[in-house]
């Protein structure tokens, strides 16, 4: 359990998973630069956040912008949507009538990704959600914005534990004040600090082997 001056942003779950040194820049040494896909997803996001708007449709209820906190995680952020479904064995809502399923919605920019941070993201939000309304959450969705389609997310038991794993690894070099080195991998091209990060200069030569190679070579 995590004190609340402890929490870290939900968010950065997906920036971690992504690429850790990308989440130690951001959320560490508090580097961040815009590109197109930054700015896409922000408007995106923009949209889906109308915080505190409440839309009621036959059995479906929708709010946006909740604020969601875990103190198991550590994490403290916002949802996009949280969908409330009626239907049996679910929660009480104050001035409504039955039990209604909780049900969160991530939108994304673009298409599905071949990683699953996107999956953890929801999944941690999800886990803030039963921590809040003490209930269980099998599925959320991802919306993205390339295709304009839904995408459901199953919280497996894996997916739990991958994201409680992560929560601890962020919490560990958030507190050591750690950037972990370069590892340059075809996803650097797609991301928005790579001007930053410079993950080429890590094959460039040492100093030292730069001299001993020149030596080498003149003997």
């Amino acid at each position: 359990m995590y004190d609340e001056e402890d929490y870290i942003m939900l968010s950065g779950i997906q920036h971690f998973a992504f690429c850790r040194r990308q989440w130690a820049l951001i959320h560490i040494e508090q580097q961040w630069q815009e590109n197109y896909k930054t700015t896409s997803g922000e408007l995106i996001h923009k949209k889906a956040h109308e915080e505190g708007s409440f839309e009621k449709r036959g059995n479906l209820l929708i709010t946006r912008g909740m604020r969601i906190a875990s103190h198991e995680l550590g994490f403290s952020g916002q949802c996009d949507v949280v969908e409330f479904h009626k239907a049996e064995n679910g929660i009480v809502l104050f001035g409504y009538d039955g039990e209604w399923k909780v049900v969160p919605v991530e939108y994304k920019n673009g298409k599905p990704k071949e990683h699953n941070a996107d999956e953890l993201q929801l999944c941690a939000q999800a886990i803030c959600l039963e921590e809040m309304f003490q209930t269980d959450i099998s599925e959320g969705f991802l919306y993205y914005g390339g295709n304009r389609r839904r995408s459901n997310i199953v919280f497996s038991e894996n997916l739990r534990g991958e994201v409680k794993k992560v929560s601890k690894e962020m919490h560990t070099l958030l507190h050591k004040g750690y950037t972990p080195k370069v590892k340059q991998t075809k996803q650097c091209k797609a991301c928005s600090l790579e001007s930053l990060c410079l993950p080429k200069l890590q094959k460039a030569a040492k100093v030292s082997t730069y001299i001993e190679q020149n030596i080498h070579t003149s003997i």
